[in-house]
């Protein structure tokens, strides 16, 4: 078989990785990719969202599949201009993308059909936002920029100073670019922060085991938003009652508020949930599957991933059983110096060749340089460890971890580290 997968982060390899665990004699590509994905695939000079090369591409050498890891590219309609050329293609379409795109219309359609969510408003003048900060009653508040930030456009304000600061830099500076051409402001809801992966056709789905993920930069969730810093799944706290009220309050009324809205739907529909005092909470919506959270979800799946993908695209999903092992998985992300602001590359990295039986070391923002592999993004590796429990497979990880070295490198050390309900 042959398979495009189109990205260079730690969710492209690591779907590389399973795509070839599954078949090791399917014949991969990818757009991007990056120094770990050349060891599974050929890279091509080809980035995620150059939609015309990678449609030619596509139709000079007609791969049986495309599959599409990142946001940007689904979100410019990569999906679109696919079927358009009659190219099997897996992803949600570009008025589907929009739910990730823009949060200002998430939470439209979230209020409109009565799903679970903080309140909030949302402005396009910074004046108007300003005024608004002024009156809130209570604090925190949530800041989110409306547009794509690679996971980086939230800010949590714990004062009116910080909530002017974070105005400023979104509306005014423009720290995301467009992004903040829009701003959604919302209440902030305490609690426990989980992520949901859900898989539909638009028809049936399937609920992936509960993951979750660590936004903050430092230990003890301290410091700057990020766009995650390890992970780990299934959650022990989600039990089989939790599981049905989320997919019984959450999951089945979202996707029913699709249909009415005519929001055809087919791939992975990534919820951030937050579960508070009162039930859970609807944060956001994201149009693929997580980063770090697939490095740890796709080690658990007894099924071959392109038969799942490949049956939601021929809406078939309701006869593809969802079969997972009884492992656990815990990743922790390996992040160049200056990130999440100007994260500095160049820095060789070594020690990749130690390898740890039940781990593996996905690689995101990496590249050959002379033969060396070097970091060259803000999120470098995303370390994996899997075992038959929580603790063996977070001991794994960070095993992993400590055989590996470049400058400036810097790490969580508690990821996984609550493995109970508090």
């Amino acid at each position: 078989m042959k398979i495009l997968l189109i990205g260079s982060g730690g969710r492209e390899h690591a779907m590389a990785w399973k795509l070839r665990q599954d078949d090791p004699a399917v014949e991969l590509f990818l757009a991007p990719g990056n120094a770990g994905t050349a060891q599974l695939g050929t890279n091509l000079p080809l980035s995620a969202t150059d939609l015309d090369g990678l449609v030619a591409w596509a139709a000079k050498e007609k791969p049986d599949l495309t599959i599409v890891g990142p946001e940007a590219p689904l979100c410019a309609g990569v999906v679109d201009r696919f079927e358009a050329a009659g190219l099997p293609i897996f992803g949600p379409n570009k008025a589907a993308a929009r739910l990730e795109g823009s949060k200002v219309y998430t939470k439209e359609i979230l209020l409109k059909h009565g799903l679970p969510t903080a309140g909030g408003a949302s402005f396009t003048d910074s004046k108007a936002a300003a005024e608004y900060l002024a009156q809130r009653p209570s604090y925190p508040q949530v800041l989110k920029a409306d547009g794509l930030a690679a996971g980086k456009g939230v800010i949590i304000a714990d004062t009116p100073a910080e909530a002017a600061a974070a105005l400023g830099q979104i509306m005014d500076l423009r720290v995301f670019g467009d992004a903040g051409n829009q701003l959604l402001i919302e209440d902030f809801m305490a609690g426990r922060e989980m992520s949901v992966h859900v898989i539909t056709d638009g028809e049936s789905h399937v609920i992936l085991p509960i993951a979750q993920d660590h936004k903050k930069l430092g230990d003890g969730d301290t410091g700057l938003n990020t766009g995650g810093m390890g992970a780990y799944a299934p959650a022990p706290f989600a039990t089989a009652e939790l599981q049905a009220e989320i997919a019984r309050l959450v999951v089945e009324p979202t996707l029913a508020a699709f249909r009415a809205e005519g929001i055809d739907f087919r791939g992975i529909l990534f919820i951030g949930l937050m579960w508070t005092k009162d039930g859970p909470s609807i944060l956001e919506f994201n149009v693929r599957g997580g980063d770090p959270e697939t490095q740890v979800l796709l080690p658990l799946l007894d099924v071959p991933l392109v038969e799942l993908l490949q049956a939601v695209r021929e809406r078939r999903l309701g006869k593809v059983p969802l079969k997972l092992n009884a492992k656990h998985a815990v990743t922790v992300v390996m992040a160049a110096a200056g990130y999440p602001g100007t994260p500095e590359a160049g820095a060789e990295i070594k020690g990749l060749e130690e390898e740890i039986p039940g781990t593996y070391v996905f690689h995101a923002g990496t590249k050959l340089a002379g033969g060396k592999v070097v970091a060259a993004g803000g999120r470098v590796l995303s370390v994996t460890g899997w075992a038959r429990d929580l603790a063996t497979a977070r001991e794994l990880a960070y095993r992993r971890v400590a055989k590996i070295h470049f400058a400036g490198c810097q790490y969580r050390r508690d990821i996984a580290a609550r493995l109970t309900l508090e």
